[in-house]
């Protein structure tokens, strides 16, 4: 199969809903990008039917960009071949989403990179432009449109994001190029402005809608969002998930997507225990995250969980001082004691030594 057609494959799939884990960066105990363990998590992730893979996102820590570390060409270049080589290995297209932060010129310069390493789309954080004009961001946004596929990043303001009004989304999604929003606000109000806004957009069809709300991820997913516009009702979904969340713990999570798909496909009410289900993701993400702390230790949280699994060597990140939180550990050994329901250890550990090969 050639390039163009697994893009096309790529494009098809997450315009119907995937699952696409935000990946984290791994490094050894000398805070070196480690290659090895790097390509392991990608094939976890691939071997557990995920869809896409998100690069050069939160989870992958920001700081790669930082020119003490220099690693966002060298770890972004590295995943898409990882990924390019499980695909000429299976056949199975993936969708691959590198993030583009900074103001213009620099997120320019990402998009274009982006691009020549062969990814297919750019998840637009708007952080750097936080105290800039609404019409500036519009614009921000569609230079980058011009280089790449954009798909809107709306990132809850305790990450660093920036309250994004009804507004600004309808306008977004009206940039041709625009291909998809995540929705990452941990709100339900301002879920529902970008909801509306693609609703109102006249673009509804040509923008797949996923959560970021790590705390919400069944309930939107289960959701049928009914929108009346001039008259007519509009019904949207939210399509699949780009999340931290699905870093850990994937085949699970992909196996919750697929039941809840069917369940919709079929028409079927949805159960009890999957609001149960809900709610102990809810709980276990809240202690990965670490919400007790305003999500202080959310990526050494995500590194403990992979550490306990084998995929990762430690919880080490770029900044010595992200650590995990007092009373974090103890957190997560409560969540991985209440809810094995959510846990693929057994999975993991069936295929850890050819990952790692």
């Amino acid at each position: 199969m050639d390039t163009a057609a697994q893009a096309k494959i790529a494009y098809d799939r997450f315009a119907a809903g995937t699952v696409i884990p935000a990946i984290p960066l791994a490094l050894d105990e000398h805070r070196h990008f480690d290659e090895r363990r790097q390509r392991a998590l990608i094939r976890y992730y691939l071997d557990s039917g995920a869809g896409g893979i998100a690069a050069g996102v939160h989870t992958t820590q920001f700081q790669i960009r930082d020119p003490e570390y220099n690693l966002f060409e060298p770890v972004l270049r590295s995943i898409s071949g990882f990924i390019d080589d499980h695909v000429k290995k299976t056949g199975k297209a993936v969708m691959k989403i590198g993030g583009i932060c900074g103001k213009t010129d620099q997120a320019v310069r990402e998009a274009k990179f982006l691009s020549a390493a062969g990814y297919h789309a750019g998840l637009v954080s708007l952080a750097a432009m936080k105290h800039e004009t609404i019409g500036s961001m519009l614009e921000h946004c569609e230079r980058i449109a011009r280089e790449i596929p954009v798909i809107g990043f709306y990132l809850q303001p305790l990450a660093g994001g920036v309250v994004l009004p009804y507004e600004f989304w309808k306008k977004f999604c009206c940039i041709e190029n625009v291909i998809g929003i995540k929705i990452a606000p941990f709100n339900r109000y301002k879920t529902l402005d970008v909801v509306r806004a693609a609703a109102e957009s006249g673009r509804q069809g040509k923008i797949a809608l996923y959560t970021g709300n790590d705390d919400a991820i069944v309930y939107d997913l289960v959701s049928t969002f009914r929108i009346p516009v001039a008259g007519v009702e509009h019904v949207l979904e939210i399509k699949g998930g780009l999340l931290g969340q699905w870093s850990v713990w994937t085949s699970k999570a992909v196996e919750i997507f697929e039941t809840i798909r069917t369940i919709k496909k079929n028409k079927e009410s949805i159960p009890n225990w999957l609001f149960q289900y809900a709610q102990g993701l809810t709980d276990a993400n809240s202690a990965i995250f670490d919400a007790a702390h305003d999500f202080a230790g959310c990526i050494p949280g995500i590194h403990e969980i992979l550490r306990r699994q084998g995929l990762l060597e430690g919880t080490w990140c770029l900044r010595k001082e992200e650590i995990l939180s007092p009373g974090q550990k103890e957190n997560i050994d409560r969540i991985c004691a209440a809810y094995p329901e959510l846990q693929d250890n057994t999975f993991i550990q069936e295929h850890l030594s050819s990952w790692l090969a």
